[in-house]
Order: C-alpha cells, then structure tokens, then sequence
C-alpha cells in the first residue's frame, strides 16, 4: 500500500510499559493529507509479558516469534509491512511533533534519499535532556559519508540510526537488521550510506530515552571483544557493498 508509513517496533517484557508513552507520540503525527501510520510491534520471544500493553487500535499489528534480540525481532516484523516507507521506534522511545511528516517530505522531495535519519535528545530519568554535539547540517548525506565518520570517531556516528526511515524495498534488499547480538542498527544504517543517499533533518525527531534496563547500559554491551568483532563485521560489509560499484541504489 502507498502512502502507508509503517512504524516497527522490537519489544521485549522490562520495556513493555513504556509502549504507552511511544504510543502516543505516535498518535500526536499530524500526518501529510492522504498518508498514514501503521505500527507493526514485535515480541522479541513468545510471553505473557507483552500483550497486555498493546493498545487496542486498528492500525497496529501485535506478533511473537522466539528470542533473538532486537534485530530478529524487527526483521521478523517486517514480514507484516505494507507500507511504502519504514520507520524504527524503539519500544522505550518516543517521536516527536512533525517527524514523520518531515520523513515523508525528505523521502517524495528532489534530495534523491532512500532513508532518513534527524537529530535526537537523549531523555533522561529526571526528565531533562541532552543532544548531541556532532550533528551534521541539515542536508543530504552522500554515500560513504557516515562510515568515515564513524570510523574516524571511534565508532560513533554522526547521525542516530534510532531515527531511521528507509524505503521498504531498499530495507528489503540489504537483508533488515544485522545478526548481531547488539548494533544491529548501527550495521544498517552503515549498509544504507554504501548504497544510497540519505538525509539528516536537524529538528529533533526522537527523545532516546536512557534507563537502567536497556540493553545499551549493560556491561555485555561494552565488553571489548565482542564490541570489536561487531565493528569489524559492520566496517567489512559496509566496505563491500560501497566497493560495488554496480550496487546502488536510486540517483545515489
């Protein structure tokens, strides 16, 4: 279905309270006349957990499937996507006023994108929030642009891969989400600037909200050598894809 943005989320039981709060960031998108939201949730594993938080709405598409983490869920979700774009939410984050309209905007104008990315607030348990301080211009954002920041920053991109929105097809053909046991998003996003132009919108379009119970506070998160082997199979597969030459897509 055209005009049809599909919003996927990957959830598992600690952050399930907190679908209510993205829930209504959702429903506070005033959408482009003739376009809509769907949001597909997914269960990362098959509990009781869950369900119970899942608000009642037609437009959203509640599954299951066994455990195995954040990016298996998402590509597993993605299977129900019927919409022209798709964009990421995590469970414990929130949208902000106008962002899916800026996507759609970004992604039907003359930039010749296929995905978006904007600017982020991290949302902090008292409340107040922090932004980032290596946000580029708004713009178009080249192929190839990302990864050299990103290697040259300690691994650390310029721009947040939680605030993706990418044509369908597109996420269709690089695979969905890498089979990583963390960054499978950051291994997304560094597939999509080998391939193809994107765009960077500087009104925030996310509150990344940090708590004790997401996996990027964990200790696994950061222990080196699994983090090394991560980045190295996220920079090989990058680098392959930006090396064929045959291998673009769109005007980019």
């Amino acid at each position: 279905m055209s005009n049809l943005v599909t919003v996927i989320t990957a959830v598992h039981g600690p952050a399930a309270g907190y679908l209510a709060d993205a829930y209504k960031s959702l429903c506070e998108q005033e959408m482009p006349v003739g376009w809509d939201w769907e949001w597909i949730i997914q269960e990362d594993g098959e509990t009781e957990e869950v369900r119970p938080y899942v608000p009642d709405d037609v437009r959203i598409s509640f599954g299951q499937g066994r455990h195995g983490r954040a990016g298996m869920a998402r590509t597993l979700g993605l299977a129900r996507a019927k919409g022209e774009f798709v964009k990421v939410l995590d469970a414990d984050d929130m949208l902000t006023p106008g962002c899916l309209a800026r996507d759609i905007a970004a992604l039907t104008g003359q930039s010749g994108a296929a995905w978006t990315t904007s600017r982020v607030l991290d949302l902090l348990p008292d409340g107040s929030t922090v932004g980032f301080d290596q946000d580029p211009p708004e713009g178009t954002i080249e192929r190839g642009e990302v990864l050299a920041h990103w290697k040259a920053h300690d691994y650390r991109a310029q721009v947040h891969p939680a605030t993706l929105c990418v044509r369908r097809e597109l996420l269709l053909a690089v695979g969905g989400w890498m089979a990583l046991p963390a960054s499978e998003d950051t291994g997304l996003l560094m597939a999509l600037n080998a391939v193809s132009r994107g765009w960077f919108s500087a009104e925030t379009g996310l509150l990344y909200r940090k708590w004790p119970g997401q996996s990027t506070s964990h200790a696994a998160h950061v222990q080196e050598g699994e983090r090394a082997a991560r980045m190295a199979v996220i920079e090989q597969r990058a680098r392959v894809l930006l090396s064929l030459e045959g291998w673009q897509y769109g005007t980019a």
